[in-house]
């Protein structure tokens, strides 16, 4: 039986920065993950392999617009390669976890190890390395980063070898020529938009009543003009019923908002209906650890009901963001090794959905500064009058600035434009130290630039007042 200080189990976006941190330190510490290499769901089946299929959707947008620029490009010189495509993403793919591997490596108290870890007690866990024997080992304390999965409905046809999740979506052989998406959420956007740029025929259908329902009002409609614009067809309000086989293909059979009954067909259908968190397997039932439905319950430093157990990232629920899972995992190594620790709070996180404009968000939208009990104030800028968005030919987006009349704090920044996820790491730091709307307004920003228009923003807001 061996001993070590910290038993990591997962190796994603949690749990190696949380191991590499507390190994740097000089703990002896146990990285398992179950997959085949360091980087979780946000490495091998989500951020990075759909940013790769994003970054090809966004070229070939570019070359369809080229002539506006005074380039001419022959039309039939123009289509898709769908292996080069999935061949590039291999390659990313495999750089990166193979970077993250010598990295953790790299650390002489690290020792990462693939397979499957199930607590035995509140201090034994079992290790079974794939194609080893299992080995029982002690641990002082143990943290649980084994991230989320997709969660699928219990519909009729759900089962069917058409009905993919997101993760399978990634790695088909060949385009689908009609694609049914089943949420509306980041991933049924992302994928929706970048699949119709390739020439795909895409609906989706959204139980909600719009589309990115976290996301705020004005952006989240006005993002579902551009669905209109790239001819995606969009179904708010409506129920699935079910997946039926029609032809070579499949219908999905749903009710809309007026209690009409309706079919949509495809070749492909992305149920992109959410994520649970990952928590079968672990042995849990061993501890005094409470977990249900929407994770694992942990309190305000990241400590389970069982003392020197702790748990990060999608596992204990949302937000479910890798940069989140890594805000949680490097503030608990900082608390394990005894330091002055501030642990992420939601009002304060950040996230980006690649869409087509890209949609950025940082803090608190409107109403949820309102339902904090803020005097709200909102800052907006139109991008269409942007130097920089007019000279990109993307000249369409919004910004939004939420701020507290009273504090003069900034406490929201909301984004519809085309390189929004390049701009929200300012709109991130002024959320967290918060930042006052006249000092956004006073921060000189070069022209021209996208990143003016949070000064134009602010400015607009104090020329009003005066």
């Amino acid at each position: 039986m061996t001993d070590v200080d910290v038993l990591v189990v997962g190796g994603g976006p949690g749990g190696t920065p949380t191991a590499m941190a507390l190994a740097s330190s000089g703990r002896r510490v146990l990285l398992v993950e179950k997959g085949a290499g360091l980087g979780g769901t946000c490495l091998f089946e989500g951020c990075i392999p759909s940013k790769i299929l994003h970054e090809s959707a966004s070229r070939l947008q570019a070359i369809r617009r080229a002539q506006e620029f005074g380039i001419k490009i022959p039309a039939g010189d123009v289509a898709v390669d769908w292996d080069v495509i999935m061949q590039r993403k291999a390659t990313v793919l495999q750089h990166r976890a193979a970077g993250a591997l010598q990295h953790a490596r790299s650390i002489p108290t690290l020792t990462v190890q693939f397979g499957e870890a199930t607590l035995l007690g509140p201090r034994r866990a079992r290790i079974t390395p794939h194609g080893g024997k299992p080995e029982e080992i002690l641990f002082g304390s143990a943290v649980i980063a084994t991230g989320s999965v997709p969660r699928s409905l219990p519909i009729p046809g759900i089962d069917l070898p058409q009905v993919l999740t997101s993760e399978q979506l990634l790695d088909i052989k060949r385009l689908p020529k009609r694609l049914v998406g089943m949420g509306g959420g980041p991933i049924g956007v992302e994928m929706a938009q970048i699949f119709a740029v390739f020439g795909c025929a895409v609906t989706v259908i959204e139980n909600g009543p719009r589309i990115l329902a976290p996301v705020d009002d004005e952006i989240a409609v006005a993002l579902q003009g551009h669905f209109r614009a790239q001819g995606i067809g969009l179904d708010a309000g409506a129920q699935v019923l079910g997946v039926v086989g029609k032809g070579d293909g499949v219908a999905v059979q749903y009710r809309d908002a007026a209690g009409a009954q309706h079919e949509a067909e495809a070749d492909i259908v992305l149920e992109a209906t959410g994520r649970h968190p990952n928590v079968d397997g672990l042995g849990l039932e061993s501890t005094a650890v409470r977990f249900d439905q929407h994770g694992v319950k942990v309190g305000d430093t990241l400590e389970t009901d069982e003392p020197g157990i702790y748990a990060v990232g999608d596992v204990i629920g949302h937000p479910m963001f890798a940069h989140w899972a890594t805000a949680q995992g490097l503030a608990l190594a900082r608390h394990l090794l005894g330091k002055p620790t501030r642990f992420p709070m939601p009002a304060i996180n950040s996230a980006v959905i690649f869409s087509m404009p890209e949609v950025a968000i940082a803090g608190l939208t409107e109403k949820e500064a309102l339902a904090a009990g803020h005097d709200v104030g909102i800052a907006r800028y139109d991008y269409r009058v942007d130097a920089r968005a007019q000279v990109s030919g993307h000249a369409e987006g919004i910004l939004k600035l939420v701020y507290d009349k009273t504090s003069r704090a900034v406490l929201g920044v909301h984004i519809l434009a085309e390189g929004a996820a390049s701009l929200l790491g300012e709109g991130a730091l002024a959320v967290a130290t918060h930042v006052p709307i006249e000092a956004m307004a006073a921060a000189i920003h070069p022209h021209p630039t996208l990143s003016e228009s949070m000064g134009l923003a602010a400015r607009g807001v104090l020329a009003a007042a005066h």
